[in-house]
């Protein structure tokens, strides 16, 4: 009798604890199964995101080698405004930074740059926008500004490139010892990653050639 009351007892106490606490058990068990399913929607969502992305990227770069500048451009705003966090929409704003350059229109190609910089979160598009830009800040005129922007942080993976074009500011203002120095790390650097790196050894040659002449 006394198994039997401490039985009843037990079930008693579970009936109890089940009454003050069964409807919260029930709701987390349903916020956790709703967690599970929201997270899987939303895998299922970015993948897809993803998948498109990648596709309108590939449309764009279509059209770009095909020389359809103006559908490419557009493709891009469209790229940008619905797949703005993925990589795809960071390439196609490089790409639409090289159209502007292509068409004559170096401001926006600077402003594109910049906003890239500015705004995406991965370090080697950023990195290459950092280049871009300081080719076109040469170009300009503005080999202060270059050396400038390639100070900034600029990937180790780029940095044969990043010092190529500090060897093309340098020698814009005169400075050609120093271009020669820059030409020459990029080669360096280039050749220890095992990295193709093109027209850094004629800038050399060309600089020899006119220091020949002087």
């Amino acid at each position: 009798m006394a198994e039997l009351r401490t039985e009843e007892e037990q079930l008693e106490a579970i009936k109890r604890w089940w009454k003050e606490n069964g409807t919260a058990l029930i709701a987390g068990v349903a916020i956790a199964i709703a967690g599970v399913v929201g997270w899987n929607a939303w895998q299922n969502h970015q993948e897809n995101q993803s998948a498109s992305a990648s596709m309108r990227y590939q449309h764009l770069v279509n059209l770009t080698d095909s020389g359809e500048i103006d559908e490419a451009r557009s493709l891009v705003a469209e790229i940008t405004d619905n797949h703005g966090r993925t990589l795809y929409a960071d390439l196609a704003r490089l790409i639409d930074a090289r159209l502007a350059v292509e068409t004559g229109d170096l401001d926006a190609a600077r402003g594109v740059l910049e906003g890239v910089i500015e705004s995406s979160n991965r370090d080697y598009v950023q990195g290459l926008a950092r280049l871009r830009l300081a080719r076109l800040q040469v170009a300009a005129g503005d080999a202060e500004a270059a050396l400038d922007t390639l100070a900034r942080d600029i990937p180790a993976a780029l940095a044969a490139q990043q010092a190529d074009v500090r060897g093309d500011a340098l020698h814009s203002v005169g400075r050609t010892d120093e271009a020669r120095q820059a030409w020459q790390e990029a080669l360096a650097v280039a050749e220890q990653r095992n990295q193709p790196i093109y027209g850094v050894q004629l800038k050399l040659d060309d600089l020899g050639a006119e220091e020949a002449t002087l």
